[in-house]
């Protein structure tokens, strides 16, 4: 169903651009920071799992609208940045912390898990990267080009999972022993917001 030697170089391209520190990394290391290690892995899944919907997407040809509708491009930019921001907001005000996550653990998880897919979903570059970087790897001869994209999809996906997964596990575990001060909680969510607030500006000023 797949060229064997393009899926190859693409395993490497992939695992590439998986272990290069970007803005999910980031987020996922605030979530973590701030939730848990457990926390940081459902936020990493939970960007994996918008991963795959917009490889879905782009085998269905719809990520090829934000290159006829940039109008649809910037306002979803706007959107993501203004989600942002919202989250930033709330870890400098200190919600959704310890404490809360503790009483709810699996409300907390949800949550992030939620808030990872949709920070991504939310991110029209990942739309624009999946209709410019997938196709390399696609052979047209080979028939199934939707089938080679899901493939793909679901290899960046589990990728993404374990690389992203283990970056929130420690550093949530780290930031659980950190946690014991409450004055370096009161830092990790001041460092959380800014990660959120800088994620946000990123995006707002680099257009493409």
């Amino acid at each position: 169903m797949v060229d064997m030697s393009l899926y190859a170089a693409f395993l490497i391209a992939a695992f590439a651009l998986c272990v290069t520190p970007g803005p999910d990394m980031m987020f996922i290391v605030a979530v973590g920071g701030r939730g848990g290690p457990l926390t940081g892995l459902t936020a990493a899944v939970g960007v994996a799992c918008a991963m795959f919907v917009h490889t879905v997407a782009a085998a269905l040809g719809l990520s090829a609208l934000f290159l006829t509708l940039p109008t649809l491009y910037h306002a979803l930019r706007w959107a993501g940045a203004a989600y942002l921001l919202f989250l930033a907001f709330r870890a400098f005000r200190g919600d959704g912390g310890t404490g809360e996550t503790e009483a709810a653990p699996g409300h907390g998880r949800r949550r992030a898990f939620w808030r990872g897919a949709v920070t991504n979903l939310l991110n029209p570059k990942v739309i624009l990267f999946n209709v410019s970087f997938l196709p390399q790897f696609v052979n047209p001869e080979l028939g199934h080009v939707r089938e080679q994209f899901l493939v793909l999809g679901c290899t960046i996906t589990l990728m993404g999972v374990m690389v992203d997964g283990s970056v929130g596990l420690l550093s949530g575990k780290l930031a659980s022993l950190l946690r014991r001060s409450r004055r370096v909680a009161r830092g990790l969510d001041w460092f959380s917001g800014t990660v959120f607030t800088g994620l946000a500006v990123r995006l707002v000023a680099t257009p493409k």
